[in-house]
């Protein structure tokens, strides 16, 4: 595991992860075959990581060939198995909002299994998020689905899990290669099910094929890779808020190519996420207190001087003075 970050360029590099999700409802909507989201998991999984693996030339020794298996499966495989279900028997905004407690449950998972404390910013930041997350994409009329809301938090709970095991166990080569082996086994897992479940593959044009290739490239195999890298540099738990970013993506591509509605609550929810976001990353936390610190000292130093007209004597200097006088 490597060393903690507290500078802003892991979240920079990291939060190319949800950014990348959130244009996968845009592209999925408009440029995929309808109704075969298991079969959209598996192409976008499988092939990337047999890329990476073969690019790469390193296949996983000892452990690795389970843990992988176990890795993949619960940060995509299973992962995207459950999302797919929630999204299609819940209404988007209530299964947005039910996959936005990711970032609390993480921190839950993570204190558990590998003792890493929840910070009370941290917390906060999930709290205000997942009100943040029901405002921009919760509507009224939401109906609750019994199996498609398990799904749902079924997604959170084993993406939570594989989170803090990436976290966990320390990885035996360089990220890109470990990333592209979590993808394959993600793939393998899904191929069976999407036969299974959906039967034969789709016929797909060109459209559709660019589309795949984009999600497999930017939407999985470089969202995954930039995500992996913040989760082994900064605490799992401000690794997760900075998923919320997903559905504020969705909703601005949303409002930009689809001309979905936007108003003063969906403001509202967009300034709670990424306030939640800031409020838990430990990043943020340094700035504020350096800059407290700083005013602090400052006010500290104008006290301590006495003005004079145009001249400036230093309370030091004062005693001196009067000391030596007597």
């Amino acid at each position: 595991m490597e060393t903690n970050s507290w500078t802003w360029r892991t979240p920079a590099v990291t939060v190319v992860a949800p950014v990348a999700w959130g244009s996968t409802y845009v592209v999925t909507e408009n440029f995929l075959p309808p109704d075969r989201p298991l079969f959209s998991a598996a192409v976008r999984a499988l092939p990337i990581g047999l890329v990476i693996v073969a690019a790469r030339g390193q296949l996983p020794r000892g452990s690795w060939w389970w843990k992988s298996l176990v890795l993949g499966t619960c940060n995509m495989g299973l992962f995207f198995a459950l999302l797919f279900t929630a999204a299609y028997r819940l209404p988007g905004g209530l299964a947005s909002t039910v996959t936005a407690m990711s970032p609390l449950a993480v921190m839950l998972i993570a204190a558990v299994l590998i003792r890493e404390r929840a910070t009370i910013a941290g917390i906060g930041g999930g709290i205000v998020g997942v009100a943040g997350v029901a405002l921009l994409v919760l509507r009224s009329d939401a109906a609750i689905d019994p199996i498609g809301l398990l799904a749902a938090i079924g997604a959170v709970l084993v993406s939570g899990i594989g989170f803090v095991l990436v976290k966990r166990w320390e990885r035996p080569t360089d990220l890109i290669t470990v990333t592209g082996w979590q993808l394959t086994a993600a793939g393998l897992v899904l191929v069976p099910i999407a036969l299974l479940v959906e039967g034969r593959p789709p016929h797909v044009d060109g459209t559709n094929v660019m589309a795949y290739v984009y999600l497999g490239t930017i939407g999985t195999g470089l969202a995954y890779v930039c995500w992996f890298h913040g989760l082994s540099r900064m605490p799992a738990g401000s690794t997760a808020l900075v998923g919320l970013v997903n559905p504020v993506v969705g909703t601005a591509l949303g409002v930009a190519v689809m001309h979905e509605a936007f108003g003063p609550a969906q403001l509202l929810g967009v300034v709670l996420v990424l306030g939640g976001v800031l409020a838990g990353q430990p990043a943020a936390v340094s700035t504020l207190r350096r800059l407290v610190r700083d005013r602090t000292q400052g006010r500290a130093q104008n006290a301590s001087t006495l003005w004079v007209g145009p001249d400036t004597i230093n309370s030091s200097e004062c005693e001196i003075e009067v000391s030596g006088r007597a």
